[in-house]
């Protein structure tokens, strides 16, 4: 009777560790990516996505970096009293099932001191990462407006 309650005990144990391994093997997904050529050269664009997240379990962006800016911050736009106002967000939460929307007048990424101008159509690597450590590379296209 022991043998069997160990097995079973046992059995339950893997089971937890290959559904606990397979949620941190689970990543978001990101659509749509894209980044805002501004009119005349700046030394700041937006970068814009939606980030769907498909694991069971929440994630949470909170940073982001790329080769070629020299800082890449997640920052929200609010309009109060009138006003717009931006501010930076350390944390970007997303829940199992549902999407965070990178978008114009609103959560946007921050992309300051390009390396080099970037042309219409060119694909550049932003990298988010998620609080568990893991990182995220996406790839956005250059564009003049939304896709």
């Amino acid at each position: 009777m022991n043998r069997r309650i160990e097995m079973l005990c046992l059995s339950a144990l893997l089971g937890s560790s290959v559904g606990a391994a397979q949620a941190a093997e689970c990543l978001p997904v990101a659509k749509a990516a894209w980044v805002r050529l501004p009119p005349v050269a700046m030394p700041m664009m937006a970068g814009f996505a939606r980030i769907e997240n498909p694991c069971r379990a929440p994630v949470s962006i909170v940073g982001a970096e790329s080769l070629a800016f020299e800082d890449v911050s997640l920052h929200e736009t609010r309009e109060a009293n009138g006003v717009s106002r931006m501010r930076e967000v350390t944390a970007l939460p997303i829940a199992p099932g549902k999407a965070a929307e990178l978008k114009p007048g609103g959560l946007h990424l921050m992309l300051h001191g390009p390396y080099q101008p970037l042309a219409i159509g060119e694909k550049i690597v932003i990298t988010l990462k998620l609080a568990d450590g893991r990182a995220l590379p996406v790839q956005f296209e250059a564009r003049k407006s939304a896709p």
